[in-house]
């Protein structure tokens, strides 16, 4: 029997294949005698395993030997406060607002920072667009610029990163990619910092993942608790206090997934990226050409993972649910701060779960009429 598709935006669908493996080992990791959250964290059977997953991702995110890869815990909104404590100085912090994310991030900054700016907004047009970078209002000396990359909830993604020593900033950019990451490459030559949490494109809910220039870190603020700490952090491997190890277990079986994925001639990030496109593509195509569906994202920003749409006839909603739901079309009513439907489309979703949703769609709207 073939499992429902899930679109839920988050903690998120898991390659059927990691889960089945995760499954077969779950009593015994590979001889082992032990489970792997049973396993001490500094024993040599886990070490092999953060070791392989810590390899991998950089191999997979093609992250350059300046940056270091921490495995973290608080998930995206507690590297809203992670950040600040070790990136601000205390001083000023840019802020791209495009969503909930950023204004959420926005708002923790200001506990730790001693001003934080909003470069630019899009709360003007109800976070449907993306600021154009040559409008921002950039503050001279400020610590870092921070943006969401893709805002999960409103379904805004930046297509390409700013290059903000062309803007005339020096300042370091910090992105939340949590809902966007592995599912196409990084420009480093742009970001000082990226963070996300797991449980949208890597794994489950619990882990964080941080890749943050080594030249940022070690400025954290006094009050920064020490195991927040991105120096203390990095020295000791992502075990100066013991880390999501079922989290980075799962996250590395999903690395290791991606690696093996090919599209044409294309592999890993590559790979998924082209596949990702034509997903995308397909359900905004019939969305457009819908006459009960719309999307009220401007083209030129909609996110690729995650696409809200709305019914023009909202009295019809519990309907749609319930036969998507029959249709084992799992999770997808928006986000309650916005309304209507969301479907995510992360790397764990087939082109045939696109396509059993488009039918849906198309099938619904014609019970209507």
């Amino acid at each position: 029997m073939n499992r429902p598709y899930n679109f839920s935006a988050g903690p998120a669908a898991i390659p059927e294949a990691v889960l089945q493996q995760a499954a077969a080992e779950m009593l015994d990791w590979q001889g082992s005698g032990m489970g792997v959250m049973e396993m001490s964290h500094r024993g040599k059977e886990f070490i092999s395993i953060y070791q392989r997953a810590e390899a991998d991702l950089r191999t997979l995110l093609a992250v350059p030997a300046n940056f270091k890869i921490l495995f973290m815990q608080g998930g995206g909104l507690g590297e809203n406060a992670v950040v600040p404590l070790n990136l601000s100085r205390a001083g000023t912090v840019d802020v791209v607002v495009t969503g909930s994310w950023s204004q959420k991030s926005a708002k923790e900054a200001r506990r730790y920072a001693s001003t934080v700016n909003i470069a630019a907004s899009n709360e003007a047009d109800g976070h449907r667009s993306i600021p154009e970078a040559s409008g921002w209002q950039l503050s001279r000396g400020a610590s870092y610029v921070h943006l969401c990359s893709n805002e999960t909830i409103h379904g805004v993604e930046f297509q390409t990163l700013p290059d903000l020593q062309a803007l005339g900033s020096d300042a370091p950019l910090v992105i939340d990619f949590s809902s966007h990451v592995a599912s196409r490459p990084v420009d480093w030559s742009k970001v000082g910092l990226a963070f996300g949490g797991a449980q949208k494109n890597l794994g489950p809910a619990g882990l964080t993942l941080v890749v943050v220039r080594e030249d940022l870190i070690g400025h954290a603020l006094p009050i920064c608790p020490s195991a927040f700490d991105y120096q203390l952090v990095a020295d000791n491997d992502s075990m100066y206090n013991t880390p999501p190890t079922w989290g980075i277990y799962v996250a590395g079986l999903v690395f290791q997934w991606l690696l093996r994925q090919t599209e044409g001639d294309l592999t890993g990030i590559a790979a998924m990226e082209a596949r990702n496109i034509a997903k995308a593509r397909r359900l905004y195509d019939f969305i457009d050409g819908s006459q009960l569906y719309m999307n009220p994202v401007a083209p030129e920003a909609r996110s690729r993972m995650n696409i809200p749409f709305l019914l023009r006839d909202e009295s019809r909603n519990d309907a749609f649910l319930a036969g998507a739901k029959a249709r084992g079309l799992l999770q997808l009513k928006g986000h309650k701060s916005v309304g209507g439907m969301r479907a995510s489309l992360y790397n764990a979703m087939p082109m045939a779960g696109v396509e059993a949703l488009v039918a849906y769609l198309r099938d619904f709207e014609k019970e209507q009429a």
